[in-house]
């Protein structure tokens, strides 16, 4: 039996002990879709940062800060294994090198698509790009709502999440930090 088939068979164990019919029609086909949804959600076990920002360094004399903000992503809470959805802001200050810019938000889903808690999330970005990039800094902010919250144990709708990350300059430095934060802050143009 192949990882597909075994998904398939605990998902439609699943069904069962809900007290569903996995022979109803709406449900014949749900257990193939739930393990093509689960390996979609969490391909990122199946990635690696380094590759991904390695690809695309590149020499520069820039110093000032680099910030791509309002990074959406979709992830799993680990305990309950229902949805956290929320947004990242990364900001770093290059020494020497640059990463092209399409690579950050795909160290988010990296990081996103897998089992997660969303503090250990806000540090593995950090941590990626710190490592591979070498920056004088970098500073990660993530808001979120989770599910597990909202749809289940305390109920609060539309509470949300903040954590953070920050390395080097953005920790070390007030006004680095300060303008960071002041930027992630204010609202992008209405041409947006």
């Amino acid at each position: 039996m192949n990882k597909q088939e075994e998904f398939e068979n605990a998902v439609t164990k699943i069904l069962e002990l809900l007290g569903e019919d996995p022979k109803r029609e709406g449900l014949l086909k749900t257990p193939s879709r739930v393990a093509k949804a689960w390996e979609f959600l969490t391909e990122g076990y199946h990635e690696d940062p380094k590759e991904i920002l390695n690809q695309a360094l590149f020499t520069s004399s820039n110093d000032e800060m680099v910030v791509v903000r309002d990074i959406e992503f979709y992830s799993t809470c680990e305990h309950h294994m229902l949805p956290i959805i929320g947004r990242v802001h990364v900001a770093y200050i290059p020494d020497g090198k640059v990463v092209g810019l399409s690579k950050i938000p795909r160290i988010v889903n990296v990081f996103a698509r897998r089992l997660q808690i969303q503090e250990q999330m806000t540090e593995q970005i950090a941590d990626a790009i710190a490592d591979t990039i070498n920056p004088k800094g970098v500073a990660v902010v993530v808001h979120a709502r989770h599910m597990c919250m909202e749809m289940r144990g305390v109920q609060k709708i539309n509470s949300t999440t903040v954590s953070s990350a920050l390395r080097g300059l953005f920790k070390s430095d007030q006004r680095t930090r300060s303008e960071f934060y002041n930027i992630i802050n204010t609202p992008a143009p209405s041409n947006f």
